[in-house]
């Protein structure tokens, strides 16, 4: 019986055996091809950052090496710089260095980029390059030369050794902390170098976008747990604020803030975060269950300027809007003698059901600069700016508007609502000059939702 069984049994086993051979085989080649192809990969990307390194550095002293009156050599070399950065840049993103720190160096370029687009898109003949600028491009064009030398000798170690990146990633993914490595002690030393380079005078265009909201832009002092309590059941028209929980964020820190916590009269929680210098609300959130939709976008719209209207935000104007889940999204911005003023902006949610606001971010404007405005008339007349559109815009309505342009200056402009090749664009022209200084898609998901233009634009119709 024994004989007749290991007959049947013996080559079912067999057959079972070689075909886990043949299926471990064929995982182990195609884990090799995968292997190959990420590390082809990693090798492509390192090789080309070293070569649009050396590419970015030429275009700096080509720039550089121009008269001082060729406008229009300096945007080229510019707009060069910046294509060579942002492909250097995602270069960078290519390779394993999740777990390396090379933030130095990849700020550097981020601001590089930054830098070159900011100026190649200004018109140079009226403001040409300045000196302090003229050193910032000397000071890039030594520092690139210096990064670019220290991954030509990396890449000439990787090349000579048949380095592989695939041991770069594991080496970085262990948990022995004594990494010996040639790739990453490569990477190490440039971004180590580029850390102890000297500041850069960036200038107030670029240094803006990475300048952090700082409390020492706020107003009034420290407040206390109990302020917040009052200031809270103020808000929420609470009569006892002893059933309000008030917690404290980043203590002892710069950015210290208040988080105020309470029951809805409707179920689920409300809560409100207050900065500690000066209290001041910058969100509040109503976390309750949104029903089905009963009311109008335009009935929303009142909803929300009533609510802003009674929690000591007045004159704001809607400028935008969207809805998603029975929620309505409204952008509000300051209105002041007829011109929106779009850095003073809020954000409050509507619940479509009942039309309750349940939610409110002021943050933008809590930290706006606390200046008064002096807000002067456009040197174009309305017809004048609108000799400038694109003939083939149709104008749906037009307003004033204060804005941040790419410069991060306030300039007033007109703004234009219309459509053009089957979509709908807000065109901002400055007032004085006729520039456009910025040129946004109106989104057109919630069409059929739209609020109309609101009072005190001028509608256009033709």
């Amino acid at each position: 019986m024994y004989k007749r069984l290991s007959a049947v049994m013996f080559p079912i086993v067999t057959l079972f055996f070689i075909g886990a051979i043949v299926w471990g085989y064929q995982e182990h080649q195609e884990k090799n091809s995968i292997l190959i192809k990420a590390e082809n990969q990693y090798q492509r990307a390192f090789h080309d950052l070293s070569y649009h390194m050396e590419k970015l550095h030429n275009e700096l002293g080509n720039t550089l090496a121009v008269s001082s009156a060729s406008q229009g050599m300096h945007r080229k070399g510019l707009v060069n710089v910046w294509r060579l950065t942002s492909e250097a840049q995602n270069e960078i993103n290519q390779l394993p260095l999740t777990l390396l720190p090379f933030n130095k160096t990849e700020d550097l370029l981020s601001r590089i980029a930054n830098f070159s687009y900011k100026t190649a898109v200004r018109d140079l003949t009226k403001e040409p390059l300045s000196k302090d600028e003229y050193n910032t491009l000397k000071t890039l064009y030594k520092n690139s030369g210096q990064i670019t030398k220290d991954l030509q000798q990396v890449q000439s170690k990787v090349i000579a050794n048949n380095l592989r990146w695939m041991d770069v990633e594991v080496a970085m993914a262990s948990e022995n902390e004594k990494l010996d490595n040639t790739i990453i002690d490569g990477f190490r030393t440039v971004d180590k170098k580029v850390g102890e380079y000297p500041e850069i005078n960036w200038g107030p265009a670029v240094s803006s976008i990475y300048n952090k909201r700082s409390v020492k832009l706020l107003s009034g002092t420290p407040s206390s747990p109990e302020e917040i309590k009052r200031k809270a059941a103020e808000f929420l028209g609470i009569n006892d604020p002893s059933h309000i929980q008030v917690t404290e964020n980043g203590a002892k820190t710069e950015y210290a803030s208040y988080t105020a916590t309470a029951q809805h009269q409707g179920g689920g929680k409300v809560q409100l975060d207050y900065t500690k210098k000066g209290g001041k609300l910058t969100s509040y959130v109503n976390s309750r269950t949104v029903e089905t939709k009963r009311l109008s976008p335009r009935e929303a719209e009142r909803h929300a300027k009533d609510f802003l209207q009674s929690h000591g935000y007045p004159d704001m104007r809607a400028v935008s809007y969207d809805e998603s889940h029975s929620i309505g999204n409204f952008v509000f911005a300051r209105n002041r003698d007829g011109v929106v003023i779009y850095p003073e902006r809020v954000t409050v949610r509507v619940a479509l059901d009942n039309g309750e606001v349940t939610g409110l971010e002021a943050s933008d404007l809590v930290y706006q600069k606390q200046q008064k405005r002096e807000i002067k008339r456009p040197k174009l007349s309305l017809e004048q700016a609108r000799k400038k559109l694109n003939p083939e815009f149709k104008e749906k309505y037009n307003r004033l508007a204060l804005i941040e342009n790419d410069s991060s200056d306030e300039v007033l402009c007109y703004e234009f609502v219309g459509n053009i090749n089957g979509s709908t664009y807000r065109l901002y022209l400055n007032g004085d000059t006729g520039v456009e200084e910025m040129i946004e898609q109106v989104k057109m998901s919630n069409a059929a939702h739209r609020p109309a233009p609101p009072a005190g634009t001028q509608a256009i119709t033709k």
